[in-house]
């Protein structure tokens, strides 16, 4: 393969943008070179600007749960935007929208859209201490949600890749409110809840970790988070910005049989375009303006063209058979540790449904600890040696990997030969 156009490309963005890229986790810092400039997306493909075409397992990072360019996206899009891309005022499609996604994830009572995973965060996190009226968070240590100033504390994602544990320009008090406890450890959050109890408004977790890598919970642990934040009055809000319409239609909160406060969606209820939202509890939401004291706000939440895409999205969704989806990564995740084990090469490979992630570990990976044990300098290796057969994977160890509805049992067959 050739990628001539695209250092072009890099070096000429590098003129205009930091790094050269818009967000830190399209960076081959981790992995080495240069990134790829994409030209076109159908299915499960992506073609570059040097006409290299790849299966694709970032899928615009779990958004594109049906694939690139689905064919009733595409249609819902140009209808809408031939009536008008922005309006700054509520459209009929706005409330249809809200009655799919409430339907599907009836902990949803009331909600709100926004136009990112970062903005639905960041204000269900304001309105937890606006209802509350307390000040600290709790959050899980490699759990990414966004990039909010309380958040970006020992935060997953982008912030793991380039090794940073917090960022520059987050205040010292704003640390002080957020309070880090390591994923699936119940004794570490009873301690720090018995401690702070009158104080905290919030606990924001990852029903199923996908940003330090897919670290699944433990059962018992997820359950602990509930019931010590429903005694303690305190918020629980479900970032599914990735599990949401991932495991099935609806939060995987219904699978889990945990009902949360307050639920964020984001990147699959805009089948590719920028939309997210956050809702909960009624008693909750009303203290959302105007109707209450807690401000929010955006020009373009419930943009009609994302909203259009969204609909069109969830209608082919709701159609969709999950477990055909859950078999074919089971098999795609069972052949790739059967060819590292045969060389081996100690790995290992976390699943749940339709993401996963291959860990250069020989040890379980239960939290972020655990993960930071993978071998990155392996995964560079093998994140390039993929990249040149074909298999476009995300440039670094701490992400998830994605299958859609568009990967077909010939994609499989192929990565897993690429693999061997």
């Amino acid at each position: 393969m050739k990628f001539d156009r695209s250092r072009k490309l890099f070096t000429e963005a590098c003129r205009y943008f930091p790094g050269g890229v818009n967000s830190p986790v399209r960076a081959f810092g981790a992995v080495g070179g240069s990134p790829l400039f994409i030209k076109k997306g159908a299915g499960s493909k992506i073609t570059d600007v040097d006409g290299n075409t790849y299966i694709d397992y970032v899928m615009s990072w779990g958004a594109l749960i049906l694939g690139h360019a689905v064919p009733e996206v595409v249609a819902a899009v140009s209808k809408a935007a031939a009536l008008g891309s922005s309006f700054g005022a509520p459209t009929e499609s706005e409330s249809k929208l809200a009655t799919v996604i409430s339907h599907a994830i009836p902990s949803m009572e009331r909600l709100r859209l926004v136009s990112s995973g970062t903005e639905a965060t960041m204000s269900a996190i304001r309105l937890s201490r606006g209802f509350t009226g307390r000040d600290k968070i709790i959050k899980f240590d490699g759990c990414y949600h966004g990039h909010g100033d309380s958040l970006l504390v020992k935060a997953g994602s982008g912030a793991a890749t380039q090794g940073i544990p917090g960022s520059a320009g987050v205040t010292a008090a704003l640390s002080r409110d957020t309070l880090v406890c390591p994923y699936n450890d119940i004794s570490a959050l009873r301690k720090i809840v018995a401690q702070h109890a009158a104080s905290i408004a919030c606990v924001i977790i990852e029903p199923v970790a996908a940003n330090m890598g897919v670290v699944m919970p433990d059962a018992a642990f997820l359950q602990a988070v509930r019931d010590l934040t429903a005694r303690h009055g305190i918020v629980l809000i479900y970032d599914e910005v990735i599990t949401g319409f991932r495991f099935h239609f609806g939060g995987v909160q219904t699978l889990q049989k945990i009902k949360p406060d307050l639920t964020c969606l984001g990147k699959i209820i805009g089948g590719g375009l920028p939309i997210a939202a956050y809702g909960g509890k009624k008693e909750i939401m009303d203290c959302v303006a105007p109707l209450g004291q807690v401000y929010q706000a955006g020009t373009l939440s419930g943009n009609p063209v994302a909203v259009a895409a969204g609909l069109a999205m969830l209608k082919v969704l709701k159609t969709k058979d999950y477990a055909a989806l859950d078999h074919k990564a089971a098999r795609l995740c069972e052949g790739l540790k059967e060819s590292f084990t045969r060389k081996h090469m100690p790995v290992t490979i976390n699943r749940a449904g339709s993401l996963f992630t291959v860990f250069f570990t020989p040890q379980p990976v239960t939290d972020f600890t655990t993960a930071r044990t993978s071998d990155t300098k392996k995964y560079a290796a093998y994140f390039k040696a993929m990249l040149h057969a074909g298999i476009n994977l995300p440039p670094s160890q701490f992400e998830a990997q994605f299958l859609s509805f568009s990967h077909t049992d010939k994609d499989v067959a192929l990565t897993l030969r690429a693999v061997k």
